[in-house]
């Protein structure tokens, strides 16, 4: 039960530039082969492609100020946030397909400046292995897609804080991050000072996926945006190699599944980044594969038909 747009709307991201390893430029035409219009479809929406924005060629830069490439990221988030924004105003629900996970500070900015002007609240669900709230003092590589969090939240350069028209373009309490278990240790002292709510692996281990979804969707209203930012790297790299960040000890299949099938039970979701796919690392294209069966659960597929429960604002199956 998907309550938001009826009309998905895909965008290409096709570069690497705020990573440190080339590949996850590839990330979008991976996902297409990989069947995920056709998978959308099939789960009820109608789906444009909007093909891929386009941005500078990644320089492979050295650190400069501590960012690499600070120009070329910030060009390709304008294009992202002006690509999301522009489907959110006609009443689509943005999918990101990328690139690096820097490309969400644009595509999140375009969320909260749309939730902004419609009075929403805003929910962001952060599916990753890293925190990625590094600033430039904090990162010891200097790659932006280490930083988008901590972007979004107000630290970080002028020039990426300003996209969106606000800044901070979301708060911390806004973000619940799930899967966690890479976390720099200046960036471990920062988020505690932040109070951002992480669920990493060992909450995941001891509370169990449930638990973790239940506390994650709560204390949501009915008009509550929901976006899901996906980093394929919240994956186990046992199922999903095609990364350029592998974490050993990462979400397993039943886990990564059981997260989108609640939050497919919300009906809430209204706009999708998927993120740091490297088809360059990957076997056969299966980590797309893969990618694209969990989206299908985002969006409602499930084995059989069930009976929804109500808990805390969101929804849970029986």
């Amino acid at each position: 039960m998907i309550a938001a747009a009826r009309t998905a709307s895909l965008i290409g991201a096709p570069t690497d530039i705020g990573a440190g390893d080339r590949g996850a430029s590839m990330g979008p035409e991976a996902l297409r082969v990989a069947g995920i219009h056709a998978a959308l479809v099939q789960r009820g929406l109608n789906v444009v492609d909007c093909g891929n924005v386009s941005g500078p060629p990644n320089p492979g830069l050295v650190r400069v100020n501590g960012y690499r490439n600070l120009a070329q990221v910030t060009a390709w988030n304008h294009e992202v946030h002006d690509a999301v924004y522009r489907e959110l105003t006609e009443h689509r629900l943005p999918i990101l397909l990328g690139g690096d996970h820097s490309l969400s500070i644009g595509s999140i900015s375009a969320v909260a400046r749309h939730c902004r002007e419609t009075h929403r609240p805003l929910r962001v669900l952060w599916v990753d292995a890293h925190a990625d709230f590094n600033t430039r003092e904090l990162s010891p590589s200097g790659s932006l897609h280490g930083m988008p969090v901590s972007v979004l939240c107000g630290f970080g350069p002028r020039e990426l804080l300003q996209i969106g028209g606000t800044c901070p373009a979301i708060r911390p309490q806004w973000i619940r991050q799930i899967g966690i278990r890479s976390v720099d240790a200046g960036e471990r002292r920062f988020v505690h000072e932040q109070d951002l709510e992480v669920f990493d692996m060992r909450f995941i281990d001891e509370m169990g996926m449930r638990r973790v979804m239940e506390l994650a969707l709560q204390d949501m209203d009915e008009d509550t945006h929901l976006h899901v930012s996906f980093d394929v790297d919240s994956l186990d790299p046992e199922i999903a190699p095609a990364v350029g960040t592998t974490v050993p000890g990462g979400l397993s299949y039943r886990e990564a599944q059981l997260c989108m099938e609640m939050i497919a039970d919300t009906g809430q979701v209204a706009s999708l980044d998927i993120m740091e796919l490297n088809p360059a690392l990957d076997v056969r294209n299966k980590t797309a594969v893969l990618a694209v069966d969990l989206v299908e659960s985002l969006f409602g597929k499930s084995t059989l038909m069930r009976k929804p429960l109500a808990f805390a604002g969101a929804l849970i199956d029986t």
